[in-house]
């Protein structure tokens, strides 16, 4: 998973996992999904992101957690 701010347009962008868009839906008001061609999301994008109350955080948290084979 990738996380990008882009600072001078105020758009966020997650991208879930590799692979080429062929699809996008704005599912509400400046959110837009992006989908691969078996209709799992890749991506997500939010626009004028720092006007939605908690989108941009002051501190990012990444939690890896163990595959079940692992343990």
């Amino acid at each position: 998973m990738k996380v990008r701010y882009d600072q001078d347009v105020d758009v966020l962008y997650i991208r879930l996992k590799d692979g080429d868009i062929v699809e996008s839906d704005e599912v509400g008001a400046g959110i837009i999904i992006d989908y691969a061609e078996d209709g799992m999301p890749v991506g997500v994008e939010i626009l004028d992101a720092r006007k939605r109350k908690g989108i941009i955080p002051f501190k990012v948290e990444l939690e890896l957690l163990q595959e079940a084979s692992e343990k």
